[in-house]
């Protein structure tokens, strides 16, 4: 007689667990591990999970799962603790977080959790983000010998050219300027179109999502909170394209300090869209940052948006001061004045040329009123050329693009 006991079958080894204070609060998650993995999976408490990770049975596991809310914050030092002996052992990390601080976050993928996914879960994106973490690691990159290397970059073989848009005040309409620049220089040409791409880097107000009716993707935070490992589809990836010409780094879905990144995460992420792009727009945040002085040096041409009115006056003095004490690029600035006179309007035409005295500058760009119409095609999300052709303010940012247009081709050609 065979023993009963032969006939069992051994347990499949655990393959993940996930981690949290009751696992419970995320039902959610549990539907989805049991949906990916079926019983080949585990729960952990916080604690429970270290020591478990030093045992022989966690020999088989390929990822855990930290599920973690605001409450769980005043226990970032053993969660940390968790995520380093996860990398000591192999195992990868995915943060599944529900109403946790983006600062946390960003400590926590700075340690070496290998993803990141908000809760309530969108569905299908614990899949996807199981293949992501099974997929093999990159080779190692081949030696090639000095006559060898190409003379593409590694993301691309372009070289594109950076305009920055920053409003000097707030509501001078910079964001709409940067929206449909981009747009009308992407379609100013239809037999031979640049590629553009428009980086929207006000992290806490940033609306070109909303301009062009895009939605705020998180993995827009997952590439700016980990620049060093950024490549050529990771980028790709953040982006969305907008009417088969436009391709959008949306600002994030959360609220974000604009201290997140530095110059140096800013620098990896203009030279991956130069290198990708003819045309990079770049909508800065109103505030002066630590990188500010990045995008500035980089920028071909920095738009200084401003309207008749003293606040503006105010804060383009400052602005010009600044860059000045700190012998910063200022003839990269191109001042342009929003809801500018009309041509009739003498005496609205003599306020711009006294402020322009006043404040030493230059305004090259006098960009007209387009009243209600911008409102509700920014409303719609749409660029003024599908929404209002005839509309003033189009007509002038494309003629400025026409204009760009031509001098980025005559570069190109003599480059």
């Amino acid at each position: 007689m065979k023993s009963n006991a032969a006939l069992q079958p051994e347990p499949a080894p655990v393959a993940a667990c996930t981690v949290s204070r009751d696992v419970q609060n995320f039902d959610l998650l549990i539907e989805d591990m049991e949906a990916e993995l079926g019983e080949s999976w585990g729960d952990l408490g916080f604690s429970d999970a270290v020591a478990f990770l030093d045992q022989p049975d966690a020999n088989a596991l390929e990822f855990i799962a930290i599920a973690m809310d605001e409450k769980d914050e005043s226990d970032i030092s053993l969660i940390a603790d968790l995520i380093n002996l996860a990398r000591v052992r192999k195992v990868k990390v995915l943060l599944i977080a529900q109403d946790v601080g983006p600062v946390v976050l960003h400590q926590l993928l700075n340690l070496g959790a290998d993803g990141f996914l908000p809760y309530p879960l969108p569905e299908g994106a614990l899949h996807e983000a199981v293949e992501r973490l099974r997929a093999p690691e990159p080779l190692p990159p081949v030696s090639i010998a000095a006559g060898d290397i190409s003379t593409k970059t590694a993301s691309g073989n372009h070289d594109g050219t950076i305009l920055a848009v920053h409003g000097l005040a707030g509501g001078v309409g910079a964001t709409t300027f940067a929206v449909n620049l981009a747009w009308e220089i992407a379609t100013k040409n239809k037999k031979a179109s640049p590629r553009v791409c428009l980086l929207d880097l006000d992290f806490q107000m940033g609306s070109t999502s909303t301009y062009l009716d895009l939605p705020r993707k998180d993995i827009v935070y997952e590439l700016l909170s980990d620049t060093s490992s950024m490549d050529n589809d990771s980028f790709q990836t953040a982006l969305q394209l907008y009417g088969d010409k436009v391709h959008v780094l949306t600002a994030p879905a959360d609220m974000l300090p604009l201290d997140l990144v530095g110059p140096e995460d800013i620098t990896t992420l203009i030279e991956n869209a130069r290198h990708n792009f003819d045309v990079v727009v770049i909508d800065m945040p109103k505030t002066l940052v630590a990188w500010s002085e990045t995008v500035l040096n980089a920028a071909h041409v920095y738009f200084a948006l401003m309207e008749l009115d003293m606040r503006s006056a105010q804060n383009a003095l400052r602005f010009v001061r600044l860059l000045k004490s700190e012998d910063l690029p200022y003839e990269r600035l191109r001042f342009a004045l929003n809801r500018s006179p009309r041509f009739t309007d003498l005496q609205g035409k003599a306020r711009v040329k006294r402020m322009a005295e006043s404040l030493d500058i230059d305004i090259e760009l006098l960009l007209p009123d387009g009243q209600r119409q911008v409102t509700q095609a920014c409303d719609h999300g749409l660029p003024l050329a599908q929404s209002a052709p005839k509309n003033p303010l189009r007509k002038e940012i494309a003629k400025l693009a026409a204009s760009l247009h031509e001098m980025i081709t005559a570069e190109a050609t003599t480059g």
